[in-house]
């Protein structure tokens, strides 16, 4: 679910939210899915610890299938690192807080 701190992208509006400069890190996930809903408290921590250095976004896969199906997502949750339009890193299944943060870094 999104937030606040953490905005919810779909099919429509993807490729131009993602082709940004700044980092984007897209949560493809489902409200179904219970390691989906169990990393939702890290998204919103990186969301708080990087505003203003990076993007995070949700995609309910659900309610969006052609991007996810665009990059070959076949498990959730996904967490794909964009920056300037381009995949830079990714991971699935619920990892950790630092994971993540090392990921995001990564593209700063």
């Amino acid at each position: 679910m999104a937030s606040d701190k953490v905005k919810a992208v779909n099919d429509a509006d993807f490729d131009a939210t993602t082709a940004s400069d700044i980092p984007t890190l897209v949560d493809f996930w489902a409200p179904w899915c219970g390691p989906c809903k169990a990393i939702g408290p890290v998204i919103e921590d990186l969301a708080e610890e990087y505003a203003g250095k990076a993007n995070i976004l949700k995609m309910n896969v659900d309610d969006n299938p052609a991007t996810p199906g665009r990059f070959g997502i076949r498990a959730i949750p996904t967490l794909i690192l964009f920056k300037s339009g381009e995949v830079v890193d990714q991971v699935t299944g619920a990892v950790g807080k630092a994971q993540l943060s090392d990921l995001i870094k990564k593209a700063l």
